[in-house]
């Protein structure tokens, strides 16, 4: 057991490694690319920062998969099975749309287009469900062109959900990274502990995806330096979305029978990826929970659902009250409690153990949404020992009201004008871009 753990874990640190040391440089190159917009209405952060970031993970992608065929036990999904490749002919197609997004800022349906021709590709190579264990029935055998229609729009579906959430700095990095722990954890179980070979390409797209996200994220946490943009929100949409349908439409229900005592107790074991069918929304429930919202909020309103918009769960977040690292903080914890629950009860489904911890953590998890709304105020005589957030004062209320008069008018307060730092006459404007040259400290907002 010790010696696969071993490989993955370090073909996870290489990942991690790869993508870490490769976010600097495409950082500067895409400074000086120009692919740097400029703040848009619907943003939160408050100083054009570069993009491009996923150049840099498409990098430990491939860094991930080149490792892992040269290790003895991982070079076996290589020989066996052509699903690495067929993920990698999907990346390279959906990165590099998303690199010319990054720059030219394409429209979203010849996105939507480019979505649906990489997991063309996918399919073409393989990578394809071809069968639907239903909890109660047993297998169901799909034809080729309902499994390959299914697979393309699990691909679109998850590609896009994670785009859609990757509204905060580091939200969602952190969110793939933790449920492609959770997925790695299950399909781990899957390969090793039964045995089931198939299963081996899905927990090798999962150990590269969490190294991915982990080499990221300390160039996109609050205040980022880089956004992975298009071009990192996609691709490991599409991975993410590639382990899911590996693990779905290869792995036979009638192998882990042998080893769960029948069909229906083996596809039981399956329900965290099998339910609902359309893919381990268990896995990544709150990005598709904000898609789905997003969609119906913007046909409601008469919009096209391509149509960007304020408001996503993390934008509600931010107007309830959260500063920005506790919006992405309770992302990150509700994605965690999903995800890991029903890892959890796919092992244990019979433990009312783990069904008590779930309820008590989401009781937890309601606290924490409402946190701002029971936020305590210190007495007058207090104001001084206590952080600003936590005085009633009416200096506090003159600092609410100008914040208010600049969210409705646009224009930015006399007062505000007033007490902001001056650039000096020599500093171009690219100065202002957080950290993008030596320059004056990095800009933190909360």
């Amino acid at each position: 057991m010790g010696q696969p753990v071993r490989e993955y874990l370090l073909t996870l640190c290489v990942t991690v490694a790869v993508t870490y040391l490769l976010t600097g440089p495409v950082r500067k190159f895409a400074i000086a690319a120009g692919a740097m917009p400029q703040i848009r209405a619907r943003d939160v952060h408050r100083e054009p920062t570069p993009r491009l970031g996923g150049i840099a993970m498409f990098g430990g992608l491939c860094a991930g998969l080149l490792v892992a065929d040269h290790l003895p036990n991982l070079n076996a999904v290589f020989e066996l099975s052509n699903e690495p490749r067929a993920l990698l002919s999907g990346a390279a197609l959906i990165w590099l749309i998303g690199v010319l997004d990054d720059k030219f800022e394409i429209d979203a349906l010849i996105k939507l287009g480019a979505q649906m021709i990489s997991a063309g590709v996918m399919v073409m190579q393989g990578l394809t469900i071809l069968w639907i264990p239903v909890p109660g029935i047993g297998t169901v055998s799909l034809t080729q062109w309902q499994g390959n229609l299914l697979t393309v729009a699990l691909v679109v579906i998850t590609i896009n959900a994670v785009n859609f959430v990757d509204g905060l700095d580091g939200l969602a990095a952190g969110m793939v990274c933790i449920a492609a722990a959770a997925f790695f954890l299950y399909a781990y179980r899957i390969w090793f502990g039964y045995g089931i070979e198939p299963a081996a390409p899905a927990t090798l797209f999962a150990a590269i995806l969490m190294g991915m996200c982990l080499g990221f994220l300390p160039h996109n946490m609050h205040p980022a330096r880089i956004f992975m943009g298009d071009s990192g929100s996609m691709l490991i949409g599409l991975v993410l979305a590639g382990s899911a349908i590996s693990i779905t439409g290869q792995v036979d229900p009638d192998a882990m029978a042998l080893f769960a005592g029948g069909e229906r107790n083996a596809t039981h074991a399956m329900l965290p990826v099998f339910i609902p069918l359309l893919l381990p929304l268990t896995i990544i429930a709150i990005p598709v929970a904000d898609l789905v919202l997003a969609i119906v909020r913007r046909t409601w309103n008469g919009q096209s659902p391509f149509a960007a918009d304020r408001g996503h769960l993390h934008h509600r977040l931010l107007e309830v009250g959260h500063s920005h690292s506790r919006a992405v903080l309770i992302m990150y914890f509700w994605s965690a409690l999903i995800a890991f629950g029903a890892v959890a009860y796919s092992v244990h489904s019979a433990s009312m153990w783990i069904v008590l911890v779930i309820v008590a953590l989401s009781a937890v998890g309601l606290v924490l949404l409402l946190l701002p709304r029971f936020t305590p105020r210190a007495p007058r005589w207090a104001e001084g020992l206590v952080p600003p957030r936590y005085r009633h004062s009416e200096r506090a209320a003159e600092a609410a009201a100008e914040a208010a008069a600049l969210d409705t008018s646009g224009e930015e307060p006399e007062a505000a004008r007033d007490a902001a730092p001056k650039v000096p006459s020599g500093v171009s404007g690219v100065s202002g871009v957080n950290g993008a040259t030596a320059v004056g400290p990095r800009s933190r907002f909360r």
